[in-house]
């Protein structure tokens, strides 16, 4: 009897091994959709949908995840999540580390869509569980995967665990000096070390500041330029600015009978209901103009429905963009939350010679969309939102700011301070 149960436990124990070692560390660590038949993919604060991934440790907050599948089958996903440094390596800690036991898990909350016009599936989960506790600090990349492909993921997403050692106050300001002509705003910010201690803040302290969730154009890496009573001070000239750019273009569609805001109008063409927005125009050249957004984001919304995440309904939406000729050295693409923050191929636009104008179509959910359109340089890959938005130091922008922790002798980095503030109020929230 005693040599079977040695057995069994024996059989146990391989299996643990042989499933921790079927996922391999991912080749990428940003967020990012790997699968056409995935969309819709968010991230957020439990409780505040258009929040940013962040929770605070050794509290009861929660961030969802949620995605629709599209491709009509039936598929087990997995999820597993790496912790990550302040450069977004993996770290040299063992995913056992952190995790009680097993270090992947089935993704069991899952609901078919009803009464739509485009089939799917909503997967959603919450972070942290029982079975995925979080014990550290840092950056963490969730990956998400089908079980019969462990080693292929169809999604990556970055969120953050802070725990609150240190806090962070800013002011955001009209910037002194700029770039090219471009008026930008400067993100002045101290950080008050007052409750931690730290013996050489100078090389163990990283600072990262993100413009609307933005990481190709984030200042990372910063240093203090002053240091008194457990106070560290950034007050740069060049380091901390960005452009201002412009407030966000937007497009309503939670009702297909009565298009909203931004929409021309909505009809069915088989297989889809089709949505023609609004033609667009460059803004490069126009004063600014105050118009109330949010800040890239959007949101999932549909009239007279209590379950959003299964009745909204998915329509190809089309937009334009009015030009007299196609930019050259560069594409033009659709660019916010929606895109994910790149410009990625699946947003590029294309030009129409005989309507002189750019032209794309996405499939989307209902809801609230925010949008603007970037222009890419083929050479540097470097996005500039204000080629075609304009920019101005008046605009209404989010700024986040991370700070880490972690000498050279630790395993791992530390997330021990964060904060968001708003450039209109200058306060944070």
């Amino acid at each position: 009897m005693h040599i079977r149960i040695i057995w069994i436990t024996a059989i146990l124990v391989f299996l643990i091994l042989v499933r921790a070692q079927a996922i391999d560390v991912p080749e990428s660590t940003v967020s990012r959709v790997y699968s056409e038949h995935i969309k819709t993919v968010q991230m957020y604060r439990a409780g505040w949908v258009l929040s940013n991934p962040v929770m605070t440790l050794g509290t009861d907050e929660q961030l969802v995840f949620s995605f629709d599948d599209l491709s009509g089958k039936q598929r087990d996903y997995y999820y597993t999540f790496f912790h990550c440094d302040r450069n977004w390596k993996v770290s040299s800690m063992a995913q056992q580390e952190y995790f009680e036991s097993f270090t992947e898990f089935p993704v069991n909350d899952f609901e078919y869509s009803v009464n739509t016009t485009v089939p799917y599936t909503n997967y959603m989960l919450r972070i942290p569980n029982e079975d995925a506790p979080i014990v550290f600090s840092g950056n963490y990349l969730l990956v998400v995967y089908d079980r019969d492909e462990p080693s292929v993921p169809i999604v990556t997403w970055r969120f953050y665990v802070v725990e609150p050692l240190v806090s962070v106050n800013a002011r955001i300001r009209p910037a002194m000096f700029g770039s090219e002509g471009i008026d930008g705003q400067e993100v002045d910010f101290v950080v008050d070390c007052a409750s931690f201690n730290m013996d050489n803040p100078a090389s163990d302290v990283k600072v990262v500041v993100q413009q609307n969730n933005r990481t190709d154009n984030q200042s990372d890496d910063l240093k203090p330029l002053f240091m008194s009573n457990n106070v560290l001070e950034y007050d740069y000239n060049s380091s901390n600015v960005f452009p201002g750019v412009n407030e966000f273009r937007l497009f309503i569609f939670r009702d297909i009978r009565h298009p909203g805001r931004g929409v021309n109008q909505i009809e069915y063409n088989e297989p889809f209901y089709h949505v023609s927005l609004e033609n667009n125009q460059p803004r490069s050249n126009t004063r600014y103009n105050y118009r109330e957004d949010i800040n890239g984001n959007y949101q999932v919304e549909i009239v007279n429905r209590e379950y959003p995440e299964t009745e909204a309904d998915y329509l190809l939406v089309h937009f334009t963009l009015d030009m007299p000729q196609p930019l050259l050295g560069g594409g033009i693409y659709i660019f916010g939350k929606l895109s994910n923050w790149e410009c990625s191929e699946a947003f590029k636009m294309r030009y129409n010679m005989d309507l002189k104008r750019y032209e794309h179509s996405l499939l989307l959910k209902q809801g609230v969309y925010n949008y603007m359109f970037a222009y890419r340089d083929d050479f540097s890959g470097q996005i500039k939102a204000y080629n075609i938005e304009g920019s101005h130091s008046e605009t209404e922008n989010d700024y986040r700011i991370f700070v880490y922790y972690g000498r050279i002798t630790d395993r791992y980095d530390r997330l021990i301070g964060y904060n968001r503030f708003n450039s209109s109020t200058n306060r944070s929230y």
